[in-house]
Protein backbone atom coordinates (compact mmCIF):
# COMPACT_ATOMS: atom_id res chain seq x y z
CA UNK A 1 0.00 0.00 0.00
CA UNK A 2 1.35 3.42 -0.93
CA UNK A 3 1.85 6.00 1.78
CA UNK A 4 -0.49 8.98 1.98
CA UNK A 5 1.00 12.07 3.56
CA UNK A 6 0.02 15.62 4.00
CA UNK A 7 -1.34 16.70 7.31
CA UNK A 8 -0.10 19.27 9.73
CA UNK A 9 -2.30 20.06 12.72
CA UNK A 10 -1.23 22.61 15.34
CA UNK A 11 -2.94 23.43 18.62
CA UNK A 12 -2.06 26.55 20.61
CA UNK A 13 -3.53 27.52 23.98
CA UNK A 14 -2.61 30.90 25.41
CA UNK A 15 -4.29 33.46 27.68
CA UNK A 16 -7.63 31.65 27.76
CA UNK A 17 -7.86 31.26 23.99
CA UNK A 18 -7.34 27.98 22.12
CA UNK A 19 -6.67 27.65 18.40
CA UNK A 20 -6.41 24.52 16.27
CA UNK A 21 -5.10 25.04 12.74
CA UNK A 22 -4.72 22.48 9.98
CA UNK A 23 -3.35 22.67 6.47
CA UNK A 24 -5.23 21.40 3.45
CA UNK A 25 -2.77 19.18 1.65
CA UNK A 26 -3.16 15.47 0.99
CA UNK A 27 -0.31 13.82 -0.92
CA UNK A 28 0.37 10.41 -2.38
CA UNK A 29 4.14 10.02 -2.68
CA UNK A 30 5.26 13.08 -4.69
CA UNK A 31 1.79 13.99 -5.98
CA UNK A 32 -0.60 16.42 -4.33
CA UNK A 33 -3.98 14.70 -4.46
CA UNK A 34 -5.98 17.46 -2.80
CA UNK A 35 -4.81 20.93 -1.74
CA UNK A 36 -7.84 22.04 0.29
CA UNK A 37 -8.92 19.21 2.59
CA UNK A 38 -10.69 20.28 5.79
CA UNK A 39 -9.07 18.47 8.72
CA UNK A 40 -10.19 20.75 11.56
CA UNK A 41 -13.77 21.05 12.78
CA UNK A 42 -16.08 21.64 15.71
CA UNK A 43 -17.60 18.66 17.49
CA UNK A 44 -19.79 18.03 20.48
CA UNK A 45 -22.92 19.74 21.65
CA UNK A 46 -22.98 23.29 20.34
CA UNK A 47 -19.47 23.00 18.92
CA UNK A 48 -17.86 23.37 22.34
CA UNK A 49 -14.95 21.13 21.30
CA UNK A 50 -12.62 21.68 18.36
CA UNK A 51 -10.44 19.01 16.83
CA UNK A 52 -8.02 18.31 14.04
CA UNK A 53 -6.89 14.97 12.66
CA UNK A 54 -3.87 13.44 11.01
CA UNK A 55 -3.87 10.06 9.34
CA UNK A 56 -6.38 8.12 7.33
CA UNK A 57 -9.46 10.27 6.71
CA UNK A 58 -12.09 7.55 7.17
CA UNK A 59 -10.37 6.45 10.38
CA UNK A 60 -10.27 10.01 11.68
CA UNK A 61 -13.97 10.51 10.99
CA UNK A 62 -14.70 7.29 12.85
CA UNK A 63 -12.76 8.64 15.83
CA UNK A 64 -14.54 12.01 15.62
CA UNK A 65 -17.90 10.21 15.66
CA UNK A 66 -16.90 8.00 18.58
CA UNK A 67 -15.57 11.00 20.51
CA UNK A 68 -18.81 12.90 19.86
CA UNK A 69 -20.78 9.98 21.31
CA UNK A 70 -18.53 9.91 24.37
CA UNK A 71 -18.97 13.68 24.79
CA UNK A 72 -22.74 13.19 24.77
CA UNK A 73 -22.50 10.34 27.31
CA UNK A 74 -20.29 12.41 29.62
CA UNK A 75 -22.12 15.73 29.31
CA UNK A 76 -19.43 17.52 27.29
CA UNK A 77 -16.53 16.68 29.63
CA UNK A 78 -13.66 16.38 27.15
CA UNK A 79 -11.11 14.72 29.44
CA UNK A 80 -13.57 12.07 30.58
CA UNK A 81 -14.80 11.44 27.03
CA UNK A 82 -11.22 11.13 25.73
CA UNK A 83 -10.24 8.66 28.46
CA UNK A 84 -13.32 6.56 27.77
CA UNK A 85 -12.54 6.63 24.03
CA UNK A 86 -8.97 5.53 24.79
CA UNK A 87 -10.29 2.60 26.82
CA UNK A 88 -12.44 1.56 23.86
CA UNK A 89 -9.49 2.08 21.51
CA UNK A 90 -7.35 -0.35 23.49
CA UNK A 91 -10.02 -3.06 23.82
CA UNK A 92 -11.89 -2.87 20.49
CA UNK A 93 -10.18 -4.76 17.63
CA UNK A 94 -11.75 -2.46 15.04
CA UNK A 95 -10.53 0.72 16.75
CA UNK A 96 -7.03 -0.70 17.25
CA UNK A 97 -6.62 -0.86 13.47
CA UNK A 98 -7.49 2.80 12.90
CA UNK A 99 -4.58 4.88 11.67
CA UNK A 100 -5.27 8.38 12.92
CA UNK A 101 -4.30 10.89 15.59
CA UNK A 102 -6.22 13.90 16.84
CA UNK A 103 -5.71 17.13 18.71
CA UNK A 104 -8.90 18.08 20.53
CA UNK A 105 -9.64 21.02 22.82
CA UNK A 106 -12.36 22.74 24.75
CA UNK A 107 -12.15 25.91 26.84
CA UNK A 108 -10.21 24.14 29.62
CA UNK A 109 -8.27 21.28 28.06
CA UNK A 110 -6.16 20.44 25.02
CA UNK A 111 -5.32 16.79 24.33
CA UNK A 112 -3.51 14.65 21.79
CA UNK A 113 -5.23 11.33 21.13
CA UNK A 114 -2.66 8.97 19.62
CA UNK A 115 -2.98 6.00 17.32
CA UNK A 116 -2.11 3.73 20.26
CA UNK A 117 -5.06 4.83 22.36
CA UNK A 118 -3.05 7.26 24.49
CA UNK A 119 -4.45 10.52 25.86
CA UNK A 120 -1.70 13.10 26.20
CA UNK A 121 -2.01 16.57 27.69
CA UNK A 122 0.79 18.62 26.13
CA UNK A 123 3.01 20.78 28.32
CA UNK A 124 3.31 24.44 27.54
CA UNK A 125 0.12 24.95 25.57
CA UNK A 126 1.43 23.89 22.15
CA UNK A 127 0.82 20.56 20.39
CA UNK A 128 1.29 19.36 16.83
CA UNK A 129 0.73 16.16 14.86
CA UNK A 130 1.09 14.95 11.30
CA UNK A 131 3.73 14.96 8.60
CA UNK A 132 4.69 18.57 9.23
CA UNK A 133 3.88 18.52 12.93
CA UNK A 134 7.45 18.78 14.15
CA UNK A 135 8.07 21.81 11.93
CA UNK A 136 4.92 23.54 13.18
CA UNK A 137 5.69 22.63 16.80
CA UNK A 138 9.23 24.03 16.61
CA UNK A 139 8.02 27.23 14.94
CA UNK A 140 5.22 27.73 17.47
CA UNK A 141 7.54 27.21 20.41
CA UNK A 142 10.05 29.67 18.94
CA UNK A 143 7.32 32.29 18.41
CA UNK A 144 5.50 31.68 21.70
CA UNK A 145 7.17 34.36 23.79
CA UNK A 146 7.05 36.98 21.01
CA UNK A 147 3.47 36.57 19.79
CA UNK A 148 0.64 37.28 22.24
CA UNK A 149 -2.31 36.24 20.07
CA UNK A 150 -2.54 32.44 19.73
CA UNK A 151 -4.33 32.67 16.37
CA UNK A 152 -1.58 34.84 14.88
CA UNK A 153 1.01 32.53 16.44
CA UNK A 154 -0.65 29.44 14.93
CA UNK A 155 -0.94 31.04 11.49
CA UNK A 156 2.72 32.11 11.50
CA UNK A 157 3.92 28.71 12.70
CA UNK A 158 1.83 26.93 10.05
CA UNK A 159 3.27 29.24 7.37
CA UNK A 160 6.78 28.30 8.48
CA UNK A 161 5.86 24.59 8.40
CA UNK A 162 4.40 25.02 4.90
CA UNK A 163 7.62 26.71 3.75
CA UNK A 164 9.83 23.81 4.87
CA UNK A 165 7.66 20.66 4.71
CA UNK A 166 6.73 19.32 1.28
CA UNK A 167 3.67 17.59 2.80
CA UNK A 168 2.22 20.84 4.22
CA UNK A 169 0.57 23.75 2.42
CA UNK A 170 -0.70 27.19 3.42
CA UNK A 171 -4.44 26.57 2.89
CA UNK A 172 -5.47 26.64 6.52
CA UNK A 173 -8.61 25.78 8.39
CA UNK A 174 -8.61 27.47 11.80
CA UNK A 175 -11.06 26.97 14.67
CA UNK A 176 -10.96 29.05 17.86
CA UNK A 177 -12.37 28.74 21.36
CA UNK A 178 -12.26 31.88 23.55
Amino acid sequence: MEAWHGTTILGVRKDGKTVIAGDGQVSLQSTIIKPNARKVRRIGSGGAVIGGFAGATADAFTLFERLERKLEQHHGQLMRAAVELAKDWRTDKYLRNLEAMMIVADKETMLILTGNGDVLEPDGGVAAIGSGGNFALAAARALEEYEADPEVLARKAMKIAADVCVYTNDRLTVEIID
